[in-house]
């Protein structure tokens, strides 16, 4: 019977449970209370493994500073302190009852208080605050969260209840792939211009076969290398000719060295 499982928030009838919006409203004011009285807002962990809500819990953590699980959740994560991604949250708020269940039970293994969001079907064992809701739609789910967030940064002070949340709902709604691909724009193709197609095509020439049938034009003067000037001081040359004029292989006084000057022996 849905009426038991929500209580006075949900009115049934022969297959079909009516939630009540006043309810709904009231439940969520509850729990934005429970979660602006933590201190430290990283203390509070919002869960999402279905794909509907993943994107919401992203944006609700962003915005309000809380921590994410966006995806499988790791068994363990609360009990196991051996592991990496081991936490301690003192606030859990979930999604969905029936996806989220590893995180509600392991939850009640160390006394975490749970707020999920419950549709008429939802299981509540182990939820402290249930919010009714329909979380079958994608709007509804990314709405609730939209909704509780901003609640949550009124209660804090972050946002004055005077002037409206610049914060779209639509961030918070899951977008689908399809839909994400047909939006994306598509690059318009080139078109080569219209002489492209009538000019004529272009033979490759060869360099060498160029460089080859040129003349060569004659140089009037044979190509030399010439030595650059010298920048340093001219030294005086060692085997210039003295400045007297005199010759050094020349004799001394004009006399022969192996001739006797004063005796003739021819006598």
């Amino acid at each position: 019977d849905p009426s038991c499982v929500q209580g006075k928030a949900v009115v049934s009838t022969q297959s079909t449970g009516i939630i009540d919006v006043k309810k709904t409203w009231e439940k969520l004011l509850l729990a934005a209370r429970v979660i602006a009285s933590i201190e430290n807002p990283a203390d509070v962990c919002v869960i999402s493994s279905r794909n509907y809500g993943q994107r919401a819990v992203l944006k609700f953590a962003l915005h309000t500073g809380a921590t994410a699980i966006a995806g499988r959740f790791t068994p363990g994560t609360f009990t196991n302190q051996i592991q990496a991604a081991f936490k301690e949250p003192r606030l859990l708020v979930v999604t969905d009852p029936s996806a989220d269940h590893q995180a509600i039970m392991e939850s009640s293994y160390v006394n975490i208080p749970v707020i999920s969001f419950c549709n008429t079907d939802s299981p509540t064992k182990y939820v402290d605050i249930a919010i009714p809701c329909n979380i079958k739609s994608i709007h509804s789910v990314g709405l609730m969260w939209w909704l509780l967030a901003r609640e949550v940064r009124r209660m804090r002070g972050d946002t004055p209840r005077t002037i409206e949340w610049d914060v779209m709902p639509d961030l918070y709604f899951f977008r689908e792939e399809t839909k994400e691909e047909e939006e994306v724009a598509e690059v318009p193709e080139v078109q080569p211009a219209q002489d492209a197609y009538n000019a004529a095509p272009q033979v490759p020439t060869d360099p060498f076969a160029v460089a080859a049938a040129e003349p060569l034009a004659a140089a009037a003067e044979p190509l030399t290398m010439i030595a650059p000037a010298s920048t340093f001081p001219a030294k005086e040359e060692w085997v210039a000719e003295p400045a007297t004029g005199a010759d050094w292989g020349a004799e001394a006084g004009g006399t022969d060295w192996g001739a006797d000057a004063a005796v003739d022996w021819t006598a």
